[in-house]
């Protein structure tokens, strides 16, 4: 199946490592050529020659919670690809913890990273992106279900699939498009650091597949080919929707 990605150009954020990078590996050997924001330098750099160089990806240094990042990766794309056509939008999770086990202040700076900036560079995507674009934001299956452990994320996620659902409303009839996706338990270094966290971590891992249909954990590839889909101008009859990647883990669709 050809996603018609040739030659589009896309920004990812997030993308030095995880699902991040695992969509821009899969977005570049489709023929697209990626932008790569996060804060780790030498981790972007790295990144890029895993990908094959300067011809297919570039990096940016970036933080999201700076209000002029998503403006800088857009000029990024046109100055050095000459296009911009999309971008996945991706935040690192806040530190676990229970909502009960949260203070204010945390609040707030997990508001400003999470939230707001997550909201901010959505806006600035979609209004940079031409007809046929697509933006696509990278959740988690805590925008259904609160997981535990990680009450940051329970209380932020929902809002902002419903955010990016008003969204998608509001950019259809520029023809751009707007998706959540919620992945579920994907070994990243996120899970890792949630499983290493756990009093017994072996038996964590088998807890966490033993709830998921599929048996197993899902791997970043196995994410990274839906949103490459999802931004794809295969997928252009496909917005304003959240889909889950978590092996059916979820107990409704």
């Amino acid at each position: 199946m050809d996603l018609g990605l040739t030659d589009q150009v896309y920004v990812l954020t997030g993308a030095s490592r995880g699902l991040g990078f695992a969509t821009a590996a899969c977005l570049v050997a489709d023929g697209a050529r990626v932008v790569l924001a996060a804060r780790d330098a030498a981790g972007l750099a790295a990144a890029v020659e895993r990908l094959g160089g300067s011809d297919h990806a570039v990096a940016v240094p970036a933080d999201l919670a700076a209000p002029d990042t998503a403006e800088r990766l857009v000029a990024a794309a046109t100055d050095r690809f000459g296009r911009f056509d999309g971008a996945l939008v991706s935040v690192g999770g806040p530190r676990p913890a229970a909502a009960t086990a949260v203070d204010d202040q945390q609040w707030r700076d997990a508001f400003e990273t999470v939230f707001l900036g997550t909201v901010r560079a959505v806006r600035t995507f979609a209004d940079a992106a031409p007809a046929g674009g697509a933006v696509a934001v990278v959740l988690s299956t805590s925008a259904r279900m609160p997981l535990p452990g990680l009450g940051v994320s329970n209380g932020f996620r929902p809002g902002l699939a419903a955010v990016v659902k008003e969204f998608a409303d509001g950019y259809a009839r520029r023809g751009v498009r707007l998706v959540s996706l919620l992945p579920g338990r994907i070994m990243t270094d996120r899970n890792v650091e949630l499983f290493t966290a756990a009093a017994d971590p072996q038996r964590a891992r088998a807890d966490a597949e033993a709830a998921i249909p599929l048996g197993r954990l899902g791997e970043p590839t196995e994410f990274g080919r839906v949103a490459a889909f999802v931004l794809s101008p295969a997928a252009s009859y496909l917005t304003g929707l959240a889909i889950p990647v978590d092996g059916g883990a979820l107990p409704y669709p």
